[in-house]
């Protein structure tokens, strides 16, 4: 366990790149499809109830919403994709809007994927996959919800999924985790660190 990650505080949320924070430190963003579970990780990583948004209607992330863990480095929420009850126009918006993002921010030193354990690989995934495979940007995939399937059904689908990516040219490790049980925060914690850690970025202090 990190404590340092129970420090995170809400930024701001960005609905263009122009109102981003400033483009320094190092950030890793959170991506997946809208009811993943993404905004469950985040607060459950962070032990706050409310830092991210979450809500039963999925795609109510709109925007890119940016946490300080402390002056240098940061968590990014994206706009989940796919369930959203939303006009086409919209989802061409915050999909322009993620595009944008992942390939002009340079901070970003990292991808935390969650994909719902029951749906894993989806179209979408895919192609954040391959983003990171492009961009050579490590990634780190959580296997959410795996308390609603039974441990014996859930390592299957971890082994199923470590075999499909097998042959990806890029970082990406994976593991399971449950923001209900809490299974897998250390673990998580321990990816965090690791990407942070590895980013070989040259950090520019603020007041430089």
């Amino acid at each position: 366990m990190n404590p340092v990650y129970h420090q995170a505080k809400f930024i701001n949320s960005a609905p263009h790149l122009k109102d981003t924070p400033a483009d320094q430190g190092l950030e890793i963003a959170f991506a997946g499809r809208s009811n993943a579970g993404k905004s469950s990780a985040i607060n459950t990583l962070t032990r706050q109830n409310a830092l991210a948004r979450i809500s039963k209607t999925p795609g109510r992330t709109q925007m890119l919403n940016f946490f300080a863990i402390n002056e240098q480095q940061r968590f990014v929420d994206l706009p989940g994709y796919g369930y959203a009850q939303v006009p086409e126009l919209v989802k061409k918006k915050w999909h322009k809007l993620m595009e944008a993002y992942l390939s002009e921010r340079q901070s970003l030193c990292g991808i935390i994927l969650v994909m719902d354990i029951r749906h894993p690989l989806t179209d979408f995934d895919w192609q954040m996959i391959h983003w990171c495979q492009n961009s050579g940007l490590p990634l780190h995939i959580l296997l959410s919800k795996a308390d609603k399937l039974a441990y014996g059904a859930a390592k299957n689908t971890l082994l199923a999924v470590q075999k499909e990516l097998k042959e990806i040219p890029v970082s990406v490790s994976i593991q399971l985790f449950s923001s209900l049980k809490k299974t897998g925060v250390d673990e998580v914690h321990q990816a965090l660190d690791d990407l942070f850690n590895s980013a070989n970025r040259v950090i520019v202090p603020e007041n430089s």
